[in-house]
């Protein structure tokens, strides 16, 4: 519990993202022993990081500080798909029963803010984070995930939650040109980016906003107005739980999210004849409409970053070095990309990489804060955490400064996910679940018809069927 997960020296190999931060990785140095502050935020991802920065804007005379068991962006938020959307983990039409219509709306137009707001406040601090926003397109490859496209855009226009456009299959082939597209969808709401080099570059920001980064100090627990590290007890008005598929990790949180892996593999740098003849000018990102989830976007070197999932769940919510590998994945991964786009057959890939989200179980994600213990968390992202986290460290900001802001009455703040279930129970229902997507996927090729595994699968992500309304890029 007390080590750090990995050598510093390791850091640049983590993915092709930190490969290519222009970043040399040093280590801040660690807490030197106990302290006392305002504010102690545990991880320094995009929400721990978010919520420092926003929070040193509101309350520019608040003490806080950022403990991290690595360094700032070792988790997801330096390695993830670089898809900066507009998604929420939980559909729009879950929202709508659950709060009601109005309230799925303003979480709607919130997220698509946010996408925004990610954007204009890396210009503001000089990030160079790759930032294009060239929307997303989800193409269509057989006529039952057609279908789905298009109830998919029925209910966007009917609820009023995104500018969704059908896609026929010249328009769709018009974004990228793949194999079998028989048409798609098109959002504007998202941007491809350059995951680490935000992540390290808003670190950077953070520290000139006067907020302290301790980096190699494990935080062991948190509680009402302490964190228990190894270098001593920090005491503080509030602490913020930023710790997102890490979160097993700390005592007493082990069925609170369910670390879920995805993978990743890149493409060397890909010459100016493959793009006049794909597509993707405007760097969207892409993937189509099947229930085990792919995500690639175009690079600003000119790559395709590729991942999905397939990985394992791990017993007992292990998180571990070597889950970051799985060679049988990476080697999907490959031919899926491959088989979408054939004039990738010889080119050559030069990254693998993985890592953890964080899995509520009830594909909820939430924000909160409660003011008795003190104890504010954000999180359960499902993979949809680049945004997400931007909205989160925002409304975190105004919960700890007590502002009425729009922000802190959205549907998902102070929403409490149930546990996930005990061992062996959790190991058999998550594994099933993403195993499930594997078959229901091999089911609409041989019938073309809805899978009814996938319908059956349902209540293990939230009561909605993963291919109609979770896109979650890691």
């Amino acid at each position: 519990m007390g080590r750090p997960l990995i050598r510093s020296t390791d850091y640049q190999g983590l993915s092709l993202w930190h490969d290519t931060a222009d970043d040399d990785w040093a280590a801040r140095p660690a807490l030197p022993g106990p302290l006392e502050v305002d504010v102690a935020i545990v991880g320094a991802g995009y929400t721990g990081l978010w919520t420092a920065y926003y929070l040193s804007r509101v309350a520019p005379d608040c003490r806080i500080v950022v403990l991290e068991r690595e360094v700032a962006g070792f988790g997801a938020s330096g390695r993830n798909g670089g898809w900066c959307s507009a998604l929420f983990p939980t559909a729009s039409s879950v929202l709508a029963r659950r709060h009601g219509a109005a309230a799925a709306v303003r979480m709607a137009r919130a997220m698509r803010d946010s996408v925004v707001g990610v954007g204009d406040a890396a210009a503001d601090e000089s990030i160079d984070a790759h930032y294009d926003r060239g929307g997303t397109v989800v193409l269509a490859r057989s006529d039952v995930q057609l279908r789905r496209a298009r109830a998919a855009v029925e209910e966007a226009n009917r609820l009023g939650t995104d500018e969704l456009e059908l896609l026929d299959a010249g328009s769709a082939r018009g974004h990228l040109a793949a194999t079998d597209v028989v048409g798609g969808t098109y959002t504007p709401h998202c941007a491809a980016l350059h995951p680490a080099r935000l992540v390290r570059g808003l670190a950077r920001a953070v520290e000139r906003r006067g907020v302290t980064i301790y980096e190699n100090t494990p935080a062991r627990s948190v509680a009402a107005g302490t964190v228990e590290t190894a270098a001593g007890r920090v005491r503080a008005d509030v602490v913020v739980r930023a710790t997102e598929g890490y979160t097993a990790s700390l005592a007493g949180q082990r069925r609170r999210l369910a670390p879920v892996y995805s993978l990743m593999v890149a493409t060397e740098p890909l010459p100016v004849d493959f793009w006049s003849a794909t597509g993707l000018e405007q760097r969207q990102t892409f993937t189509d409409g099947r229930h085990l989830i792919v995500y690639g976007q175009r690079t600003r070197d000119g790559r395709i970053a590729f991942g999905g999932r397939g990985a394992p769940y791990h017993f007992g919510s292990s998180v571990r070095p070597e889950h970051d590998h799985e060679p049988a994945v990476f080697a999907a991964l490959r031919a899926t990309l491959r088989e979408l786009l054939p004039a990738l057959h010889e080119a050559r890939f030069t990254h693998a990489w993985g890592g953890v989200l964080g899995v509520p179980r009830d594909w909820h994600a939430s924000v909160g804060l409660d003011r008795g213990s003190g104890v504010a968390w954000a999180g359960g992202y499902v993979g949809d955490g680049v945004g997400t986290s931007h909205l989160a460290g925002q409304t975190l900001a105004d919960l700890i400064a007590e502002r009425q802001s729009e922000l802190v009455t959205l549907p998902w703040v102070g929403h409490v996910s149930p546990s996930w279930e005990p061992e062996p129970l959790r190991w058999l229902g998550v594994n099933a679940g993403l195993r499930a997507m594997t078959l229901a996927d091999a089911e609409e090729a041989r019938t073309s018809r809805p899978s009814l595994l996938a319908r059956a699968m349902a209540p293990l992500t939230g009561g909605h069927s993963p291919a109609a309304t979770e896109r979650s890029r890691y």
